[in-house]
């Protein structure tokens, strides 16, 4: 039964190690509690792999999870009482609505960047051997006059600088 900042210090302890909080907000929950729709304020979170909703309660807590990569489709609307979100995953849906606090675009947006597979993809920096091959192929273009003599060098010092 905390509010804004006391469910996020809550939240805190369970996340995982190196977790962080990217953007949350805070609203009420719609969910199922005994086959009965329920309604809890709490706070709706996103972390570099997680979107979570967490609620302190008098005597413990209530908290979902789910993997950016289930993640299929967000939408955010606005009414009279502020706004909704609604998280779609395939064979489950999120909402939380009458969100007064917190960024709710950020977490809105923070999830279409990153949900799906490509959460799971991990971006691979090139390998230090590979870059030679690279100036090579920058080298050709310049050479067949695609690449000025200014952009070559540009492009080969920073590859140079990864190595």
């Amino acid at each position: 039964m905390a509010g804004y900042n006391g469910n996020l210090k809550a939240v805190a302890e369970h996340l995982d190690e190196g977790e962080n909080i990217i953007e949350s907000c805070f609203g009420a929950y719609e969910g199922q509690m005994l086959g009965q729709d329920t309604l809890r304020n709490g706070v709706f979170l996103v972390t570099e792999k997680r979107v979570v909703f967490f609620g302190k309660k008098l005597m413990g807590y209530d908290m979902e999870s789910f993997p950016l990569t289930k993640v299929s489709a967000i939408e955010m609307s606005k009414g009279l009482m502020g706004k909704s979100i609604t998280m779609k995953m395939s064979g489950n849906d999120a909402k939380m609505k009458w969100i007064q606090k917190g960024n709710p675009d950020g977490v809105v947006n923070y999830v279409r960047e990153n949900m799906g597979e490509k959460a799971a993809a991990p971006v691979a920096a090139p390998a230090a051997d590979d870059i030679p091959t690279q100036i090579q192929k920058l080298a050709s273009l310049k050479d067949a006059g695609i690449l000025t003599e200014e952009e070559f060098a540009t492009k080969k010092a920073e590859l140079l600088a990864k190595m």
